[in-house]
């Protein structure tokens, strides 16, 4: 589980995130949701120990976030930030070899390599595992840095905003990797996402925020709802079922 206590952070006389309160529960994808600015990208880092927690607490399961070795944390949680810049060029597989660095600390062994390989078949990217990032399509490029997330074999994997610049096709299949390795492993995702729609579709639970502060926090389909939408994004939205899902009219 992740808790968070009372985390504010400002910057200067500015406040950035103010009274946040939360427990996601394991297991599931967790959507972060709102307009630009309300604070997605700074809790999340704050969570990954990214960010320096100026007042509050966070705890996943029985690490305390500002306390903890980073070497336990590291088997915990893996990020997927933004930007991800690398130092030098690297093919898929040095990267997902990269990946495993916290447990094989420079000497991977057969267990190391038997999930890199199990990493490359999970995400359709054995063929490709000689190519290097850079050469690389944007969709092929997010599948491979979510891939490198998924090699680190922690419970708690962080996205923010991995749909940024993909097209619709890539998007639709970035999210279907993502609910299928929840399905399949087990694990807990926790994504930062700027269309309704692929959250309704996806997401077992929202998070929604505004103003660094939490506006609501639970069930997709008791988030997403008109009330809730349009007052969160400050404009009139139309929401519709399909499949037991909601659908968000926006135009």
């Amino acid at each position: 589980m992740i808790t968070v206590h009372d985390l504010h952070h400002h910057i200067g006389s500015k406040a950035i995130l103010q009274h946040i309160n939360l427990e996601l529960a394991p297991g599931g994808i967790i959507a972060l949701i709102g307009p630009n600015g309300a604070g997605k990208s700074t809790l999340l880092a704050h969570i990954a120990r990214l960010t320096p927690i100026q007042r509050g607490q966070i705890q996943v399961d029985t690490l305390d976030i500002a306390t903890s070795d980073s070497h336990h944390i590291a088997r915990k949680l893996a990020i997927l930030q933004q930007q991800t810049r690398f130092m030098s060029r690297l093919t898929i597989e040095e990267l997902l070899t990269f990946a495993r660095y916290p447990y094989h600390r420079g000497r991977p062994r057969s267990h190391d390599r038997d999930i890199i390989e199990n990493t490359l078949a999970y995400f359709d990217l054995g063929k490709l595992r000689h190519t290097y990032i850079d050469a690389l399509s944007g969709g092929q490029r997010q599948r491979a840095l979510v891939a490198m997330t998924f090699a680190q074999d922690t419970d708690y994997i962080l996205l923010d905003e991995p749909l940024n610049n993909l097209d619709m096709h890539y998007a639709r299949n970035l999210m279907a990797n993502l609910r299928q390795t929840v399905d399949d492993y087990g694990k807990t995702i926790v994504v930062v996402l700027h269309d309704i729609n692929h959250a309704a579709h996806y997401a077992d639970h929202v998070v929604a925020m505004q103003h660094g502060q939490i506006r609501h926090s639970g069930a997709t389909n008791e988030v997403l709802t008109a009330e809730n939408i349009s007052a969160l994004y400050d404009m009139d939205v139309e929401m519709l079922s399909h499949d037991g899902r909601r659908v968000c009219l926006y135009f």
